[in-house]
């Protein structure tokens, strides 16, 4: 044991102090038994040259491939590792290279290996990144291929405050397990992505990953609150609704029916003030949530 060790430790024994130690990646998590079935799961992220999808583009990709028990949620080993860089053709705005320092001579005349990308996703069970909303997106438009895959996302598929998180963030979630780490640059974030899904979540003890999984089996669903009163916008605002310019109209997503069923009463009661109103309902499976693909819909009257 190092002296630095040694002394991290001392000073971990103290309540005035807390340690965080640098997350150094490692391939084997757990060992599986003999003959145990496992199944495959990539976590991914991206950097990009900003947040616009038809007019910004991917300028890394990492993700890692990894092994996992389908029933239990518990991460094995990772299988393969993928970081590239790609050239997005104009410079990369400096506001978006402050964030994760890649510069345009980091890409300059770089391609992602588009083999390499298909040969990595195949037999694939699920994809994970924290905040799909995002990623997914982008690399769906860069490679069609993703479209097929079922995602699932370590920020909205997650009750992080009803585990007795304040936050989730990524780097703040690794901090509250005491480790720090080089942020925002793709296979950083996703080794610390992978850690995290292997953290035991305190309240419901079970793996984040397998919280993660179980919502594979419940489809995502939004409703748009259409034609809602323009006085009614801070009511909605304040209850996690989001807007969409595109649609000029207000939507949430829930994660259950009991949900829905008591979001189409506050809506009824709340903002259209009991009068009969139609709202539009969203269902989305694992193949398009978090995409910019729609779902199914139906019209819904309150």
């Amino acid at each position: 044991m190092t002296d630095i060790e040694q002394l991290a430790q001392q000073l971990e024994q103290h309540p005035d102090y807390r340690v965080l130690r640098r997350l150094v990646p490692g391939r084997v998590f757990n060992t599986p038994a003999p003959g145990q079935k496992l199944s495959k799961g990539i976590v991914l992220d991206t950097e990009t040259t900003g947040f616009d999808v038809a007019n910004d583009r991917v300028i890394e990709l990492g993700m890692l491939a990894f092994e996992f028990d389908p029933v239990t949620g518990v991460v094995y080993r990772v299988t393969d590792v993928l970081d590239e860089l790609e050239d997005p053709g104009f410079p990369i705005p400096p506001a978006t290279t402050a964030v994760h320092h890649i510069t345009d001579d980091m890409v300059k005349g770089l391609r992602i290996d588009d083999t390499r990308v298909a040969e990595f996703v195949k037999n694939v069970d699920v994809v994970i990144a924290h905040n799909a909303a995002f990623d997914r997106p982008f690399v769906e438009a860069r490679w069609p291929l993703f479209e097929q895959l079922n995602w699932a996302c370590s920020i909205k598929d997650i009750d992080w405050r009803e585990e007795g998180f304040g936050s989730a963030k990524l780097e703040y979630l690794l901090t509250t397990q005491g480790y720090f780490y080089e942020a925002h640059r793709a296979e950083a974030d996703c080794w610390a992505l992978l850690e995290l899904l292997n953290l035991v979540l305190p309240q419901s003890q079970q793996t984040a990953l397998l919280a993660v999984l179980l919502t594979l089996n419940q489809p995502q669903q939004k409703v748009y609150a259409i034609n809602s009163p323009f006085e009614t916008k801070d009511k909605l605002k304040a209850r996690n609704y989001r807007w969409s310019a595109e649609l000029r109209c207000w939507s949430r997503v829930l994660v259950s029916d009991a949900e829905m069923k008591q979001e189409l009463e506050w809506l009824k009661h709340h903002v259209y003030a009991g009068r009969s109103a139609r709202v539009e309902l969203e269902t989305s499976g694992g193949k398009v949530r978090y995409s910019n693909r729609v779902g199914h819909k139906e019209v819904v009257t309150l």
